[in-house]
Formats: structure tokens, C-alpha cells, sequence
């Protein structure tokens, strides 16, 4: 305003032809200053910003007073040029007033200062009063309209700090959100040419950020990788100009190293809906991608072992019973359950059974190698599927390979630990075409290795699911026995060979079946064993066998049997000791037979449990030995009263060319070497007892001298004396098999008929011959191509007893292999022709 008021000053002297008086030529020079002034007072304003008075004095002097100074002097040329010179001087002041209100608009307080000011000037000098009444209205309607203005102003600028502010902490957050790479931003033109993207990602892909923009958008991206659906929808979407969120994309970044971005984006259209390009943001998506791989391997793969998991193997068996082709659905199933794991668990702890089934799934996986899928089903539990159809030969050599490669040593955590495995194999579609059908099968055939003593393999037979069944309700009726006093203990009694008397009794569990009858331990004990009722049952035997030696007389002692898994408890020193108490006998008296099974694992914990055995003061006794573990660098710390002979080496040992006599005279040597008694047991022959009577065996036991006895039996049987007598009979006889077979015996030229009833190795009995004198020999005919001399030993009516001159041969299942039966000749009218006696 300064340079325009002198300007208007110099524009009414031309027009008004007058030069203007000293008083108006000061006014306007003074007003000029003031308002050239007022730029300064501006920038201190922006610097520093006013209070309310301080602003209106500062609006007063820079607007009001310039503006005052100026109407009055034009006021004052006015009153001194009369006529058209006064009508000039009232035109520019209207033409100041206008500019003045050009230069304040949106600034009503100084637009209405600036007016009241110029017009205040004439009317200091004119003093009219209809003008002064017209500017104090004036002034009033403008005063108000300015504090209204103000206040609005005031408002807006409090609007305008707070828009401002919130766009300057939105800067800020993005500027964080791209700084510490939680996200970046990018912005493309209408050709999908990168017109702004975030510094960070050139970081990422190792190029320069400035050096992107201009380059395609999709350089971003790896666009030929083999998981191409991201690349695919992102290129469609650009194409389509259409809208997308969390679209995942592989990131071009050096190195190759593998990141994944999700990225949005939206499209941008001007006023005229014309479009311009994209604009969006992008998050790293690797580390979350990541987790859901290792949630997707967790789902198909098992944690500890890296195998497929249950899940895995049931899809994968799907897929193969479900495949189009016919010939592709056949397979074969194995399931793997490890015997004894359970004691490992319990003797080393879960972390060492944990390193134990680590080691168990690399064996297998060696076994299996490319024949098939290995899997883990959960616990000791695992599955091998084998596709395509393959012999049985074949399935039974890689069972028994794995089962030889997990029965051999492992080292865990400094222990000897030693397992076995038992394998169940079900093929596709013999026995059956659903993965649940043949799973099933599968466990029966599992099962029925379990019985058959485990460590093998077994095909399913349909037989199976009968047994499996019997096995289920046997294990409930087992159940109730233990619950309702079912079970009994019987006793066998071990003699002394010095001396012919009772020195104890061995506690044989026996079950009576209500609707099955007697039952042999061997049909019911591994049943106990997979339901987790031995622990039970043992601690049963315990108290029972107590209190039963207490009735007896002193020097008498009972033996009771201990299972691996009881042997594993740590409670097991607890439960003998209670049972002692309870029964108030001397802790010698009972004898705890042990098997070597216990030391499969060679660990501190079963040292541990012999020297709390033997501070209780109990007798320990090694049960079957020489049947399992082979080592015998037990025996040097395991603290053994007493060793016990197995049976299946006193039977045979008095047949000729046996070596078991050789094996019972090493087993005495070593145990009177360890100050050990020995006990021989299945002695049921006098030849037998005299053998181990021989060989130095202390102690016999065996139907010899008696079969195992009730409660009352044994106690009746001490009540006469503690002397037994042998009787049985003086050797034992091979076996024999019952049979009826059609054979032939020859005798010089004459030819009889006869019938086999039962047969051994080295004889039969014939039935169909009269009265033959003992020692005549015959042709005996027993099949196509098999023919025997034999002799006739004794007679009685139409039966004889005769001996092979050759012992027959026996199959792996101790049968006797004989040949078919020869086919005799049939007659027109279909009957077998016979030659008569």
C-alpha cells in the first residue's frame, strides 16, 4: 500500500491539475512509511505470533493509521482545490479504498480498518454530520462483521494447524513405517512405469531407488519362478486396471535370496475419470510365510523323527488305493511297533527314548531306502508303505531286514540299549482296497506277531480277525479276574540233588477261565503285558507267594517270577518290601527270578534297582539263562544267588550226539566259579535227573519229582516230610504226531495193509497186523519214493510198536516231512483196487 497511496497522490495532481498543499504532501509521505512498515510488523508476527491487543495495535498502525493519514489529506487538498479538483480527490480515495480492499481480502478486520480510517480523514476535515452518522454506522456493521470475521478466521486457522498437523504426523508415521521397514510404498504411471517407490526397496533388491523410477513395475518381481499364481494375478490386475490386496509376490532381490512381499494396490483416475496409474503398498511376507511352511511340515511330517506323520501316510495311501488305474492301486502296509521301548522310557527317561526313536527312524529309512514310504504313526509306532504290487518273498526279506536292523545295539547318551521290533503286513487289494481296511489288517497281522513271540513278521490271514477278537475279550475277562480274585499262584517244588528235599517252591501264575478252562501263561501273559496289567499282576504274585511261605517251614523259600516291565518300575523296591512286612517272613526266603531281558539296557538304573533288591536282603535269581541276552559281562556286577538252567537245554540232553550236556557242565562251571546255585528245570525223565545229578546241578526242578501244585497240595505235601522221591519214566521219547494214513509193509514177498495212529523221528504205532513176534524187520512204504526198513519192537492183538532204522526228517516247525501218500489204482467202476492180506 505505501508505493500505491504515493501514486494516488501523484495521480490526483495530474488529473485535478493541482499540486498538493504541504500538509496533504506530508500526510501522504508519513502514510506511505507507515504502510511500508507493516511487512515488517507481518514477519514478526510469523516469527512470534501476537496477543490479541498487540495484533489490533499493530493492525491499527500499519493499516489504520496509513489509511487516516491519507483521508485527511486528501480531506485537506480536497477542501483546498474546489470544484472538479474536489471531485479527483473523492475518486481516489474510492480508488484507494478499493485497492486497500483488494490487497485485505479474507482479512476483514484490516479491510474494515483500512476503510473507517480512509473515510474517519475526511470526516475530521468536513465534520458533516450525515457523514459522520453513515461512517459510524458503517463503523458499527464493520466492527461487528470484522469480530465475526475474526473469530471464524480463528477457527479456520485452528482447522488449518490441526489439518496441518495431523498431515505432518502422518508423514511422520509413514516416514517410520518405510524407515524401519515395516511396509513401503510405490506409485506407477498409466504405462506401469514406477514413478515413486520406497528408498527401502532398493536396499532389498540391491539397486539404486532413484534408478527405478521410470523402470516397469513388475522388475520388482521375479516373474520365472516356478510358483508363478502371484506373478500371473499381479499381471492381470495391472492389465485390468482392477484393484488388489494381499497379493503375495517373490521379490527380485540380489543374490537370489528368497523374500516374499504382499503387496495392494488401487488404481488412480484424475477429475475426468481418466486413469493415471496405480498407487498401493507392500509388507514383507517372508518370516510369515515361513511359519506357515513350518505349520504345513509340522502338519505332514513328524517333529522328532522328520518323517511323514500320521497325516501324511493316510493321504498318501489314499491316493494310491484311489489312483485311475487298477494296477496302480496295489500296495503293501507294514506296521513296525518296537518291543521293549516302553522300558527305555521308563529306565533312561523320555529324552532318551526320544534320541532312541530318532535313531530307529534313520535305520529304517536305510532299510526301506527307495522301496518305499517311511512313516511315524505316533509313540513306538511306525508304518512303511510300499507301492505296487510285490511278492511275498520279497515283503517278508525287507520285514526281516528291518526287523535285524532295529534289534541291533544302540549307543543312548553313554548306554547299551537293545530292542526289538514286531512287523504286521497287510497288502492292497488282497486284503483290502480302504486305507481303513487295510490299516486294520494291518494291526491284526501286528498283533499276531506280538503273539507269536515278537521279533517277526506276520502276514494277515483272515483268521486274524477272530483272533483278534478272542485276544479283546480275553483282555477284559483278565481284567476282571485281577479285579474279582480270578487268578491263583500254584506251586513247583526245587529239590535238592544231594539231598532229595523240598529246599523250595516256584510261583507259577494260573488262570481258570470260567467258560475257557485252564490257560496257559504263555496265552494270557503277553496280553497282560500290551494292557499294562503285568505291573498289577506282579505286585498280586508278590503278596499272594508272601503269605503263602509264611505258612510253610522255615528253611522253605518261594520264588516268584518278575517281568521286565515290573523289574523297570522304581516302585518295585516299595511293593517287596510291603509284602514282606505284611507277610512278617525273613527276607531271604523269597527268591526273585529275573530274566536277562533286563539287561538290554545296559543302564545305571539297573544297577540301581540290584543294590535296593539286595538291601531288602532278597534271594535273585537268573531265570532262563542262556535263552536271551548273550552277553555275560553282567554277571560280574549283578549280584545272582542263584542261576537257572533253561529247559529246552536239559531236553535231549541224554539223546546221543547232544551237545546240551556240554552247555548244562560250562553253565555249573561258571556259577560255582560266582559261588551261585543252579537250578535245572523241565527235568522229567530219571535219565535226565541222573545227567544233571552228574554234571553238578545243586538244585532240580520238574515233573520228575512233581507237577506244580495248589497252595493246599504244597502244604500237605511239607506236612509229610520234606524227602521226594523221583518218579517218571526212565528216558524220553521224541515226540510223537497222531495221525491215520493208508501204508504198506512188506515182508519178503508177502504185502500187508496197515494204518499209521501216531509217529515219531524214530518210530510209529501200526495198527493191522496180528500177533507179529518182536524183532521182525519189514518194507515199510510211506509215500511216493519213501520207503523205511523198520522193526517191530512189541505186539499187542492187532497194534505194534516199530522203530525206524533212519530217524525221519522235520520241517522249521518240528514236523515230520513225509511224502504224499501213493495213489493206488482205481478200477473201471471207480474203487481203489486192493491186494488181500
Amino acid at each position: 500500500m505505501g508505493p500505491l497511496l504515493l501514486s494516488a497522490m501523484v495521480a490526483n495532481s495530474l488529473f485535478s491539475f493541482s499540486f498538493p498543499p504541504q500538509a496533504t504532501l506530508t500526510c501522504v509521505i508519513m502514510a506511505a512509511l507507515l504502510a511500508s512498515a507493516g511487512k515488517w510488523l507481518a514477519r514478526f508476527e510469523r516469527n512470534k505470533p501476537l496477543e490479541p491487543r498487540t495484533k489490533a495495535a499493530a493492525l491499527t498502525i500499519a493499516v489504520g493509521l496509513p489509511m487516516l493519514l491519507f483521508g485527511v489529506a486528501m480531506a485537506v487538498w480536497n477542501a483546498d482545490v474546489q470544484g472538479e479538483g474536489g471531485a479527483t480527490s473523492l475518486a481516489t480515495m474510492a480508488v484507494v479504498g478499493m485497492m486497500a480492499a483488494i490487497f485485505c481480502a479474507n482479512r476483514l478486520p484490516a479491510l474494515v480498518t483500512a476503510q473507517l480510517s480512509l473515510w474517519v480523514g475526511l470526516v475530521l476535515v468536513t465534520r458533516d454530520p450525515v457523514v459522520i452518522l453513515v461512517l459510524a454506522a458503517g463503523a458499527v456493521i464493520g466492527s461487528y462483521a470484522s469480530i465475526r470475521q475474526a473469530r471464524e478466521n480463528r477457527a479456520m486457522q485452528e482447522r488449518q494447524i490441526a489439518v496441518e498437523r495431523a498431515q505432518h504426523r502422518a508423514e511422520l508415521i509413514l516416514n517410520d513405517f518405510e524407515q524401519t521397514r515395516q511396509g513401503w510404498f510405490w506409485e506407477t504411471d498409466r504405462r506401469g512405469s514406477i514413478t515413486y517407490v520406497s528408498p527401502t526397496i532398493g536396499e532389498v533388491i540391491g539397486r539404486d531407488a532413484a534408478r527405478l523410477v521410470g523402470r516397469p513395475f513388475t522388475e520388482l518381481f521375479i516373474l520365472d519362478d516356478h510358483s508363478r499364481e502371484g506373478e500371473r494375478t499381479l499381471a492381470f490386475h495391472l492389465s485390468t486396471r482392477s484393484s488388489f490386496q494381499e497379493l503375495a509376490v517373490r521379490a527380485a532381490t540380489k543374490n537370489f535370496e528368497e523374500r516374499w512381499w504382499s503387496i495392494n494396490g488401487l488404481p488412480v483416475y484424475d477429475e475426468f475419470n481418466n486413469f493415471q496409474g496405480f498407487r498401493g503398498s507392500g509388507s514383507d511376507l517372508t518370516e510369515r510365510r515361513r511359519s506357515e511352511e513350518k505349520v504345513t511340515r509340522l502338519a505332514h511330517y513328524d517333529s522328532l523323527t522328520g518323517l511323514a506323520n500320521r497325516l501324511q501316510m493316510s493321504q498318501m495311501l489314499e491316493k494310491i488305493l484311489t489312483a485311475r488305474q487298477e494296477e496302480q492301486r496295489a500296495c503293501a502296509v507294514f506296521l513296525i511297533d518296537l518291543d521293549r521301548f516302553k522300558q527305555v522310557n521308563d529306565t533312561l527317561g523320555h529324552p532318551a527314548g526320544d534320541a532312541l526313536l530318532t535313531q530307529v527312524s534313520q535305520r529304517l529309512e536305510r532299510v526301506v531306502d527307495r522301496a518305499g514310504r517311511v512313516g511315524r504313526l505316533g509313540g513306538d509306532e511306525f508304518q512303511v508303505i510300499i507301492p505296487g504290487r510285490v511278492q511275498n518273498a520279497v515283503l517278508a526279506q525287507l520285514a526281516e531286514r528291518a526287523i535285524e536292523a532295529l534289534s541291533q545295539p544302540y549307543s543312548i547318551e553313554g548306554h547299551r540299549v537293545v530292542i526289538g521290533a514286531s512287523v504286521g503286513i497287510a497288502m492292497s487289494p488282497e486284503n483290502g482296497v480302504t486305507s481303513e481296511a487295510l490299516i486294520r489288517n494291518a494291526d491284526l497281522a501286528l498283533y499276531a506277531a506280538k503273539d507269536g513271540g515278537r521279533g517277526r513278521h506276520h502276514f494277515y490271514a483272515q483268521d486274524l480277525h477272530s483272533d483278534a477278537e478272542e485276544r479283546r475279550q480275553l483282555e477284559q475277562d483278565l481284567r476282571d479276574a485281577l479285579t474279582n480274585g480270578g487268578l491263583e499262584l500254584y506251586y513247583q517244588p526245587v529239590v535238592s540233588t544231594t539231598t532229595e528235599k523240598v529246599t523250595g517252591f516256584e510261583a507259577l501264575l494260573r488262570w481258570n477261565h470260567p467258560v475257557r478252562g485252564q490257560l496257559s501263561p504263555a496265552k494270557f501273559i503277553p496280553i497282560a503285558e500290551d494292557a499294562g496289567l503285568i505291573v498289577q499282576i506282579g505286585e498280586w504274585a508278590l503278596r499272594t507267594a508272601c503269605r503263602d511261605v509264611a505258612r510253610w517251614p522255615e528253611g522253605v523259600r518261594v520264588a516268584v517270577n518278575v517281568s521286565p516291565l515290573q523289574f523297570a518300575s522304581p516302585t518295585l523296591p516299595s511293593v517287596v518290601t510291603n509284602a514282606i512286612a505284611a507277610a512278617q517272613i525273613n527276607p531271604n526266603r523269597l527268591e526273585l527270578e529275573i530274566t536277562e531281558s533286563v539287561f538290554l539296557n545296559d543302564s545305571e538304573g539297573t544297577d540301581a534297582m540290584f543294590a535296593a533288591l539286595k538291601r531288602i536282603g532278597v534271594r535273585l535269581a537268573l531265570d532262563d539263562f542262556g535263552t536271551g541276552y548273550s552277553s555275560l559281562g553282567y554277571l560280574k556286577k549283578a549280584p545272582f544267588d542263584k542261576i537257572k538252567i533253561d529247559q529246552s537245554f536239559v531236553r535231549g540232553a541224554t539223546i546221543q550226539g547232544s551237545r546240551n550236556g556240554a552247555i548244562i557242565s560250562s553253565i555249573v562251571s561258571l556259577a560255582e566259579a560266582l559261588d551261585m546255585e543252579t537250578t535245572a528245570e523241565g527235568v522229567e525223565t530219571l535219565d535226565e535227573l541222573d545227567l544233571v545229578r552228574m554234571l553238578g546241578c545243586s538244585h532240580v526242578q520238574g515233573y520228575i519229582y512233581a507237577k506244580p501244585l495248589t497252595p493246599e497240595d504244597a502244604s500237605q505235601l511239607m506236612a509229610r516230610g520234606l524227602g521226594v522221591v523221583a518218579n517218571g519214566p526212565r528216558s524220553a521219547r521224541p515226540p510223537r504226531q497222531t495221525m491215520l494214513r493208508k501204508v504198506s509193509l512188506e515182508y519178503g514177498t508177502e504185502r500187508y495193509e496197515a494204518t499209521i495212529r501216531n509217529i515219531s523221528t524214530t518210530g510209529a504205532l501200526v495198527s493191522g497186523l496180528w500177533n507179529v513176534p518182536p524183532g521182525t524187520v519189514f518194507s515199510l512204504e510211506l509215500g511216493e519214493g519213501q520207503v523205511l526198513t523198520v522193526t517191530a519192537r512189541w505186539s499187542k492183538d492187532d497194534r505194534m510198536g516199530i522203530e525206524f532204522s533212519q530217524p525221519l526228517d522235520v520241517d522249521e516247525a518240528g514236523r515230520i516231512v513225509l511224502m504224499p501218500e501213493k495213489r493206488r489204482p482205481v478200477g473201471p467202476d471207480g474203487i481203489r483196487l486192493r491186494k488181500a492180506g
